[in-house]
């Protein structure tokens, strides 16, 4: 095991080991791509079994992200102090068990205390996966390829899930999508010990307790806070919450300045392109979450597709996520990051101006737009992640590694609340209820197309097209907001990181 005074900065070329290594941390990172999407399709088999409540059906499509979000900046530290590898063998552990309990629940209960532990345990291996890659790969354009492929396989995870999900649930039951856990998790723990490296940073401390339950206190709340407006829109209880999580995030800072050994430097904030490489990956995950989850919709509820077509439509552009984030690293060897970054975004402003025009009948034009979306993640994944993680010291890596991840997750969330209640919004202003209808059918036509479409045998066929077209127009509306907030962060990419030189080149 390394500790803190060692040598780790001299760049050597990586070996068979390395990559093979690399291969080996791409199967956690993929699995916990996938467990974030995989009840996108799945939710109505499931809904029909354990029939749960509203409340209950988004606790179980949160709580993942929800407790990986509150709890990555504590496990990305603990990793720092306890050991990266043996932390990821921890969580692999744990995730596998909890898998099983989760794909044999009785009830909606069971199943939500199973996704929050999922969530827990995930937050294990997110930062363990990726602050590895930078122990195995020292050589800077090694490294950039490296975390292309690990932002590839994450996002490969995210494209996965509809597909297997849609897939398994047709040919067994909805809780056989979460068993594909465990034989990740056997092979990891077969290989890790052949494949990885430890490190660990022992100099660095005990871990702070009171700057872990302020973490969460200020994680958590704005992360429900975000959620809940999906669900029920601005209270009381909206402002409540961003409240005691703004207290709590200040009383977290004040700490860590105080403190010898804080639970996340903050000094790493006054490096420019650690900081505004998390601002990109933060707002271009806002654009992917929330355009994910309306093409899924889409395809399910517009187009007629069963979970399983829909899960094949969404596969082909992952491959252009996959060739930008492989891509891009290279590219970024002769051309500054920054710029690349920024190409890449404005190539995906194709895909929003496609979402944007995009009619009721338009199932290949939506497709080929969320193609153009996943080009602009596969770069901004794998480059904004590699500046994050580069600009950190080896002994902080975890945690900067936790920052990169916890801002994609809060991403992904935002961007679902966000995307998802614009739409909403246009389509309540559009849907029409049935001359004569009575108040709860009215109600819930104008509620949202899942909940029209429900009542389909019940009206009009042409109040069911209308409200595909309502939702349709909210589709194009989310799409306009989404595409100007990448045009910004397009040009953001041009203004912030314009001064990193493209990767291998020494710094003047």
């Amino acid at each position: 095991m390394l500790s803190q005074g060692e040598d780790v900065t001299t760049p050597q070329r990586a070996g068979l080991r390395q990559w093979l290594g690399l291969g080996l941390l791409a199967l956690p990172t993929a699995l916990l791509g996938f467990d974030v999407t995989v009840l996108y399709l799945v939710s109505p088999s499931m809904a029909a079994e354990l029939n749960p409540t509203a409340t209950e059906t988004l606790w179980i499509m949160d709580a993942y992200g929800f407790f990986i979000a509150g709890f990555l900046i504590t496990m990305g530290t603990l990793g720092d102090r306890i050991g990266r590898r043996r932390l990821l063998m921890i969580g692999v552990t744990a995730f596998a068990a909890v898998s099983v309990l989760a794909a044999f629940a009785p009830n909606s209960a069971t199943l939500i205390a199973a996704r929050a532990l999922l969530g827990v345990a995930g937050a294990t291996l997110m930062p363990s996966t990726l602050s590895l890659i930078g122990n195995m790969f020292t050589d800077v354009r090694q490294r950039a390829v490296a975390i292309g492929v690990w932002a590839t396989m994450f996002s490969l995870g995210m494209a996965a899930g509809p597909v297997a999900g849609g897939a398994l649930v047709g040919r067994f039951w909805w809780g056989a999508a979460f068993l594909i856990a465990l034989p990740v998790a056997a092979l990891v723990l077969a290989c890790a010990r052949a494949l990885l490296p430890e490190y660990a940073a022992p100099g660095q401390g005990r871990l702070d307790l009171t700057s872990v339950a302020l973490s969460l206190a200020a994680i958590l709340p704005l992360v429900y806070a975000v959620k809940h407006l999906a669900g029920g829109g601005i209270d009381a209880l909206t402002p409540l919450l961003a409240l005691t999580a703004a207290a709590a995030g200040t009383a977290f800072v004040r700490r860590q300045l105080r403190l010898a050994s804080p639970l996340l430097d903050m000094r790493l904030f006054t490096d420019r392109g650690f900081s505004a490489a998390l601002a990109v990956l933060l707002i271009g995950l806002v654009g992917v979450g929330g355009t994910m989850y309306l093409v899924t919709q889409f395809l399910q509820l517009v187009q007629g597709l069963s979970p399983a077509q829909a899960g094949l439509w969404m596969g082909p552009p992952a491959l252009a996520m996959f060739a930008a984030a492989i891509g891009a690293p290279i590219v970024a060897r002769h051309i500054r990051p920054g710029t690349v970054m920024a190409a890449t975004l404005g190539l995906s402003l194709i895909g929003y101006l496609l979402l944007a025009t995009a009619g009721s009948d338009g199932r290949a034009g939506v497709v080929a737009g969320f193609a153009f979306i996943y080009l602009g993640l596969g770069a901004i994944a794998a480059l904004g992640t590699d500046i994050v993680v580069g600009a950190a010291p080896a002994e902080k890596s975890g945690s900067a590694a936790a920052m990169s991840e916890t801002v994609q997750e809060l991403g992904l969330a935002a961007g679902v609340v966000l995307l998802g209640s614009l739409t909403t919004a246009v389509y309540r202003s559009r849907a029409q209820p049935p001359e004569q209808a009575a108040p709860e059918i009215a109600q819930r036509v104008t509620g949202s197309l899942g909940e029209a479409m429900a009542l389909s045998g019940r009206i009009p066929p042409g109040t069911i097209r209308d409200a595909q077209a309502a939702f349709t127009a909210g589709l194009n509306v989310a799409a306009l907001a989404a595409g100007a907030a990448i045009l910004a962060v397009s040009l953001l990419c041009l203004l912030t990181l314009r001064h990193i030189r493209p990767i291998g080149e020494p710094r003047p």
